[in-house]
C-alpha cells in the first residue's frame, strides 16, 4: 500500500508498505481523507519533545475512512461503516482514567507517533478507538473530527463562553481556527489575533469564515480590545499560539473577572505577572486533548454544517509530494492541509 513515511528530521517521502493484517480484535480501515496539524509539524521537524518518536514511522493521526474488514472478535462495526479514531489511546488503568480524565492518561500512546499512522491507505484500528461517522458527514470532512474535538472540549467544557461573549482567540492556525469557530457557532462575539506570516492565508480565511480579525503586528491590539470590548476587555480569551508569550498577552486583555484558556503548548517557559490575575481575579485554566463525548460534539456540529469545513480545508497538496504541505504549514502558507488517499 502507498504511505507517507517519515525517514528523518524535515524528511517525509512516499513509500510502499505492506497492507496491515488485522488482529481478531482489530478492524482494517481504508483511509479516506487526513490531515496535517501543528504536532505533525513537530515530529516532522523532530523538535524537542518529539525525538523519540522511532523513525522510520508512517505518519498521521487525523483521518476519516472506511471498515473494511473485521477481526472475529469485533462487534459494532462492520464493512462499508464510516468512522474515524481517537488517535489518543488511553490506558483505562491509571488514575487519571479511573477518575473520568482519560485525555491526561498517565499511559497514553499516540496513532502515527507511538504506532504507525494513518498517512498510508490503510489502518488497523481496536473498534473502541472508532467512532461512527453519522450519514449527513462527507468522510473528507469528518477527517478533522479530531481537532474540531480538541475545540469543542475547549469551547464547550473548559471555558465558561456563553452567547454574547465578547472572545478573542490568539493564534489563527488550525485549532484556533476551530476555536474560533465553535465560539462563534454558540453566538459568542470572537476576533482572532494573529501575525504578519498569517497575513497570506490564515487571517483571510478567518475573514471568509465572517470571523474578525486582527494582524497584532501591524495593527494595536490594546486599540482593537478597546474598540471590540468597550473598553472593558474580553470576557473570554483563548491562547492557541503554542507561544510562551500567549498567555501574557491573554492576560493582558481579558476582562477582570473574565477567563482565559490555554489551548496551545508553549514552546518555551513561560512569564506570566501573577499580580493582574489575582487583583481581577482572572481564571486562568488548560485545555488538552479531548473525549469521547468531544469526539460526538464534533461530529454533531458538522453534520448540522455549523463548522465550515469546506473553507478550512486544503486539498491542494499530493501525497505524492508530502513535504510541500508541511513546509507551507510551516510557513503559515495554508491551514489545514489534508492528504487523499482515496475518492
Amino acid at each position: 500500500m502507498k504511505a507517507i513515511v517519515q525517514t528523518g528530521p524535515r524528511s517525509v517521502e512516499p513509500r510502499k508498505r505492506d497492507r496491515p493484517t488485522p488482529e481478531p480484535d482489530e478492524a482494517l480501515v481504508k483511509v479516506h481523507t487526513a490531515g496535517l496539524c501543528g504536532s505533525d509539524a513537530h515530529a516532522y521537524k523532530y523538535d524537542g519533545g518529539y525525538e523519540w518518536i522511532p523513525i522510520p514511522r508512517i505518519m498521521g493521526h487525523e483521518y476519516s475512512g472506511e471498515v473494511v474488514e473485521t477481526g472475529a472478535d469485533v462487534s459494532g462495526f462492520s464493512p462499508g461503516d464510516a468512522v474515524i479514531e481517537e488517535p489518543i489511546h488511553d490506558c483505562g488503568h491509571c488514575f487519571q482514567c479511573k477518575n473520568g480524565q482519560p485525555n491526561v492518561c498517565q499511559n497514553f500512546s499516540i496513532t502515527g507517533m507511538h504506532r504507525d499512522g494513518a498517512y498510508a491507505e490503510y489502518v488497523a484500528v481496536k473498534p473502541e478507538h472508532l467512532h461512527a461517522v453519522p450519514e449527513g458527514v462527507p468522510l473528507q470532512h469528518a477527517a478533522i473530527t479530531e481537532p474540531t474535538s480538541i475545540a469543542t472540549r475547549a469551547v464547550l467544557e473548559q471555558s465558561v463562553t456563553t452567547p454574547g461573549d465578547t472572545v478573542l482567540v490568539e493564534g489563527p492556525g488550525p485549532i484556533g481556527v476551530l476555536v474560533a469557530a465553535v465560539a462563534d457557532s454558540l453566538g459568542a462575539n470572537v476576533i482572532v489575533s494573529g501575525l504578519d506570516q498569517d497575513a497570506q492565508y490564515r487571517l483571510p480565511l478567518l475573514d471568509d469564515l465572517g470571523i474578525e480579525t486582527v494582524n497584532a503586528q501591524s495593527e494595536a491590539l490594546d486599540e482593537r480590545t478597546e474598540g471590540f470590548t468597550g473598553g472593558i476587555g474580553f470576557d473570554v480569551v483563548f491562547d492557541a499560539t503554542g507561544h510562551n508569550t500567549g498567555i501574557g498577552t491573554a492576560v493582558d486583555h481579558v476582562r477582570k473577572g473574565g477567563q482565559v484558556v490555554v489551548v496551545g503548548i508553549p514552546n518555551d517557559a513561560s512569564e506570566v505577572t501573577l499580580t493582574p490575575v489575582v487583583r481581577g481575579e482572572v481564571d486562568v485554566n488548560a485545555s488538552y486533548g479531548s473525549t469521547w463525548t468531544n469526539f460526538e460534539q464534533a461530529l454533531r456540529l458538522m453534520e448540522r454544517e455549523e463548522i465550515a469545513v469546506d473553507e478550512i480545508l486544503d486539498t491542494s497538496f499530493s501525497a505524492e509530494a508530502p513535504s510541500a504541505a508541511f513546509e507551507a504549514f510551516l510557513n503559515s502558507e495554508t491551514c489545514k492541509p489534508v492528504f487523499q488517499f482515496a475518492e
